[in-house]
């Protein structure tokens, strides 16, 4: 009876490097994210693909795009092209140039009564106005601003609730070769079902053990 509880130096080593091992095991499994955090993060940076700002959604062709077709649906997509129009003023770089892009943008949406006029105070376009025989590269500055924030404020808002958005998301979605692993994590939360990773699987399941013991 004795001999059986005796424990040996070479008993006494191994379990030692078990004890290290699970250390190890359970600092991998601390340290790692857990799986369905992955999954949280991976739905969370897909609601953000095309952005929740103006700024960043503007900062791509197919925000804009998508924006403008909002904007026409809501009959004001004279204000987006007029933003655009302004950012575009700002890389003209001789004198001549920008004198005749002034005239053409005041003549299309700062003038009164003109084709596709911006909402404007009378104290801004008269600004510009007086500023069309040596415009500088920021004349139109104050006036992109205010329509700016207009957007920002107004249409954008709505926008994100529309189908355009909607649309836009999927498309985006779809690009990245996401859209399956989102169908498939919502399908995966109707059940009630998290999938993990096999290694983590092995952690989690190692830990349990442990904790058991």
């Amino acid at each position: 009876m004795s001999s059986l509880c005796k424990t040996s130096p070479m008993d006494f080593q191994d379990s030692k490097r078990i004890d290290i091992a699970w250390k190890s095991r359970i600092h991998t499994l601390i340290q790692s994210p857990l799986p369905w955090t992955k999954t949280i993060r991976q739905e969370t940076n897909e609601a953000s693909l095309l952005g929740d700002s103006l700024e960043t959604f503007l900062s791509k062709k197919s925000g804009q795009t998508a924006f403008w077709e909002f904007l026409k649906s809501e009959f004001c997509e004279e204000s987006l092209d007029f933003w655009l129009a302004c950012e575009d003023f700002k890389t003209c770089d001789s004198p001549e140039e920008r004198t005749q892009r002034a005239a053409v943008i005041y003549e299309e949406f700062v003038r009164d009564d003109s084709p596709k006029q911006v909402n404007l105070d009378f104290y801004t376009r008269d600004i510009i106005s007086q500023s069309l025989l040596q415009p500088s590269q920021s004349c139109f500055d104050v006036a992109q601003r205010k329509i700016y924030s207009l957007m920002e404020n107004g249409a954008f808002p709505r926008f994100l609730q529309s189908e355009q958005y909607k649309l836009s998301l999927a498309s985006t979605l779809k690009q990245r070769g996401l859209g399956k692993s989102c169908k498939a994590s919502r399908k995966m939360k109707a059940g009630g079902v998290i999938q993990r990773d096999s290694k983590a699987v092995v952690l989690w399941n190692d830990l349990c053990l442990l904790q058991k013991d």
